[in-house]
């Protein structure tokens, strides 16, 4: 009986330091607090063409994959390993599964600096205003806080964001 108390216990304390990932159908509780916002399971998929995690070279083509229940208008933002993040496009979708791999004519093209690169692929079902943007270098939960912003600026209704990361290497 002792034993077991005490491997229940080692158990707990283990677990208790864990890190719990989501996927992104899960993430409407955890977002919800997160952006200040209430947000809807609208993507259920986002991940990059080598799967999340995948693994890219400074100069090759990078692809999204994206699943949405229903259209409307998804904005991708980065996030470099650096802390700089940018707005690299916007379109509207409608629903489905959809391969983004840049506007015609072009491509997602990597480019240093090196290291885990981070994005999210914002959801709206009005157009997304032009007044906020994403070019800077925000500190703790600043992009956050600039993602609520862009949510309020868009009066949208319905909203969800699904983050997904890479690496890049020389």
């Amino acid at each position: 009986m002792r034993l077991r108390l005490l491997l229940l216990s080692l158990l707990a304390l283990a677990l208790s330091s864990c890190t719990v990932y989501l996927r992104s159908g899960d993430l409407t509780i955890s977002f919800k607090t997160r952006f200040g916002v209430e947000l809807s399971p609208v993507i259920t998929r986002f991940d990059p063409d080598r799967g999340t995690g995948g693994v890219y070279r400074v100069g090759e083509s990078i692809s999204f994959i994206i699943n949405l229940t229903q259209p409307g208008y998804v904005t991708l933002v980065g996030i470099d390993p650096d802390g700089r993040t940018y707005e690299f496009d916007r379109m509207f979708l409608r629903e489905g599964t959809h391969v983004l791999s840049g506007p015609p004519g072009q491509r997602y093209l990597l480019t240093p600096p090196v290291g885990t690169e981070r994005v999210r692929a914002i959801y709206t079902n009005t157009p997304p205003s032009t007044t906020v943007g994403f070019n800077a270098v925000y500190k703790d939960d600043g992009w956050d806080r600039q993602i609520a912003l862009f949510f309020e600026q868009s009066r949208s209704q319905i909203r969800d964001v699904a983050e997904t990361y890479f690496y890049i290497y020389r």
